[in-house]
């Protein structure tokens, strides 16, 4: 799978709708961008990806706002936005339980991505929201049916760390029962969140088909 260095700092910072959190301008993220390039032959993605300035986003606010609701399968959503122009199509849910350590600890909304870029050739790109800024140099973790996939965050955001992890992540996700995952924020507050697969295969193959 071919992915451009964007969901701009962060799942990139979406060009489609305002998200929580200055991290991600709006609707679908995309993986942040620097000017680091990896290492000739190197698997794994870089600390932070190269890309675009992000829009500036709007605290609290529904990443679906500015995008067109191509249908809704289980708890996942497949939704079209064309942030400047060009296309951008996003399964996008809400966790089904969210947890924090210390308890009570207040966040805003998190929610899980999976984008298609058609116009920068990225499709199907993993994405996590949190709701908090994480803590500086940590990865979240990912859980799919007893496989941990290692996330690199940036400000509120998370994407699959090892660029070949992801394609294994999203079939593993068609075909599970639930998605966790795990951070912790940069004043040591843990979360867990949790989000039913329920619908995602079929929100995936209509985003597919809307973004070809």
């Amino acid at each position: 799978m071919t992915k451009m260095l964007w969901l701009s700092p962060c799942i990139a910072l979406l060009a489609v709708g305002a998200l929580s959190g200055a991290a991600f301008a709006q609707a679908a993220p995309a993986a942040p961008k620097t000017d680091a390039k990896p290492a000739a032959n190197s698997t794994a993605k870089p600390a932070a990806k190269p890309a675009a300035k992000p829009a500036e986003a709007k605290p609290k606010s529904d990443p679906t706002e500015s995008a067109v609701l191509l249908g809704q399968f289980g708890d996942w959503g497949a939704y079209r936005a064309t942030p400047g122009g060009k296309k951008v199509c996003f399964a996008l849910a809400k966790p089904s339980s969210a947890t924090t350590e210390p308890a009570n600890k207040k966040r805003d909304p998190s929610y899980a991505f999976i984008s298609t870029r058609p116009a920068e050739k990225v499709k199907n790109e993993v994405s996590v929201i949190v709701g908090y800024p994480q803590k500086a140099n940590f990865d979240a973790a990912a859980v799919v049916g007893g496989t941990t996939y290692v996330m690199y965050t940036q400000n509120d955001g998370a994407w699959v760390k090892n660029a070949p992890d992801e394609a294994k992540m999203v079939s593993a996700m068609r075909n599970g029962g639930d998605l966790v995952v795990k951070s912790e924020s940069g004043k040591n507050t843990k979360s867990t969140d949790t989000y039913s697969l329920k619908g995602i295969a079929q929100a995936l193959d209509k985003v597919a088909e809307e973004c070809k």
